[in-house]
């Protein structure tokens, strides 16, 4: 399946105070940046055609890919000069990066790059700026076994505050926190049919919009999810990450236990 990746928006929550015009999901996790990490999830699942919706900075996107360097994370042998890889990451892949607007919201990306899908009845889309382990076949078999027109991964709240019942007199009743209470919001990965380009309207989101539309139809498909997945909304949860991956602990890199397991087979 094709995978179109929303990576042109501002990321103002990223902001540490420097002006930059580097675009989130080029925000550093390790050696590479977490679009990469994102590609290479959905790579280790076979899907490797990326549709890029870019925006805000896109050079920086199109300057990594277009200067890649596989040795920064790839073994190699360095005889008369020249590297000789022994493994590669981007090698397979194919790229497409599509200007879609500095200030377009998400459902207009998509729009913007619907002719590049050729026609495909189900395609992949993500934020490209959350990290998960979830298991990707199962997400898109539940879809392909549905009538749904779209399924959104959902997560528990990621909130560490309390919320606070209290009567008309001022007195709490109860205090709970909000990653205990019964709601879910949007993980993210999203598994998508043609029939969201229809409750789309022009300069619309795929959320409040299409996804929106679809829910009141009876057509949006959840995936529950428990497991690992972290977003990058701020810079203390992307140093999280990037700290995380220095000290090996780093369970979205699914990719990683395959390698090993080939080493050691």
């Amino acid at each position: 399946m094709k995978v179109v990746l929303f990576c042109g928006g501002y990321g103002m929550r990223m902001r540490s105070g420097n002006a930059s015009d580097v675009p989130k999901p080029m925000a550093m996790v390790g050696p590479r940046p977490l679009i990469w990490h994102v590609m290479r999830y959905y790579a280790h699942f076979g899907h490797t055609d990326f549709i890029l919706c870019l925006g805000y900075g896109a050079h920086h996107i199109k300057d990594f890919f277009l200067n890649y360097e596989e040795t920064t994370s790839n073994d190699f042998v360095l005889r008369g000069g020249k590297a000789e890889l022994l493994s590669t990451d981007i090698a397979d892949w194919s790229i497409s990066f599509v200007q879609t607007g500095i200030e377009s919201p998400i459902g207009e990306r998509l729009r913007r790059v619907r002719q590049y899908l050729d026609g495909d009845e189900m395609f992949l889309a993500n934020y490209a700026d959350v990290l998960t382990d979830a298991p990707l076949p199962e997400m898109i078999e539940r879809f392909e076994n549905s009538e749904a027109g779209a399924s959104m991964m959902v997560v528990p709240p990621q909130s560490s505050f309390h919320c606070v019942e209290m009567d008309e007199g001022g007195m709490v009743g109860s205090i709970t926190a909000v990653s205990e209470m019964p709601l879910w919001e949007n993980g993210g990965y999203f598994v998508l049919r043609q029939d969201v380009f229809d409750h789309i309207p022009e300069n619309g989101d795929l959320v409040a919009d299409g996804c929106a539309e679809l829910a009141k139809r009876g057509r949006l498909l959840a995936y529950p999810y428990r497991g690992f997945w972290k977003p990058t909304d701020t810079v203390k949860e992307r140093a999280a990450l990037d700290d995380g991956y220095t000290r090996g602990e780093r369970p979205w890199a699914l990719w990683e236990n395959s390698k090993r397991a080939v080493s050691f087979a």
